[in-house]
């Protein structure tokens, strides 16, 4: 949609989830998926997004035209960051490589810099800034994050991406593949064996549905 005459610009290898909806002035890098049920309205500013970002399912990014600071701002999320789910972001920005833990609120002008974590259910309130390598929540310093922590994030990003090629996959299916593909399970359904015996039934081994040799072995689904 284009409010204002505001349309947004979106690279070709975004996943965005049907139920999604980006609105107005906002662009979004390359392999960032929008998962289900997101909003991002750029309508009285600009949002950015930057490259193999993710902003996961019923998150809400907006903007702000004015604010009790008198300050107006864009959202600004930078690269290989990773938004989890149910988050609100409005007029903050996140450096590139920040995670945001579920269901965590930051407000206008609140910085997430360079590799910081805010924690699930946090609350970051307007002009906070959680520095690089800490967790944040609510909106004070918590302690240093490990070096597994550091490494989860860039892991995080990475994974999401390669989950969303599955997903693209699977909303771009005509009905006739998905009658063919429900078709395909039902044959191939798996019951114990004793219940197979009585039946005289021999199955073979199911079929494997296989992951694009690209995502990770784990990832935070």
């Amino acid at each position: 949609m284009s409010p204002f005459g505001k349309s947004p610009v979106i690279d070709e290898t975004v996943f965005v989830a049907p139920s999604a909806s980006v609105l107005g002035d906002v662009k979004i890098g390359k392999n960032s998926p929008l998962w289900y049920g997101c909003v991002l309205r750029g309508d009285v500013n600009y949002i950015q997004v930057g490259v193999e970002t993710n902003i996961q399912d019923n998150t809400l990014v907006h903007v702000a035209k004015t604010n009790v600071s008198g300050n107006v701002a864009p959202t600004i999320i930078g690269d290989k960051v990773t938004v989890g789910h149910n988050v609100v972001l409005h007029a903050c920005t996140l450096e590139d490589q920040a995670f945001v833990g579920m269901g965590a609120t930051i407000l206008d002008g609140a910085v997430v810099e360079k590799g910081a974590m805010v924690a699930a259910g946090a609350l970051i309130t307007q002009n906070t800034r959680v520095p690089s390598g800490q967790v944040g929540s609510p909106a004070k310093f918590l302690q240093h994050l490990t070096e597994e922590e550091q490494s989860f994030i860039a892991i995080s990003a990475k994974s999401y991406a390669g989950l969303a090629e599955i997903h693209s996959k699977e909303n771009c299916k005509t009905f006739e593949e998905i009658e063919v593909d429900k078709l395909t399970r039902k044959n191939w359904a798996q019951q114990s064996d004793d219940y197979d015996s009585h039946l005289g039934i021999r199955r073979e081994k199911s079929l494997k549905f296989a992951f694009p040799d690209k995502m990770a072995s784990k990832g935070p689904y």
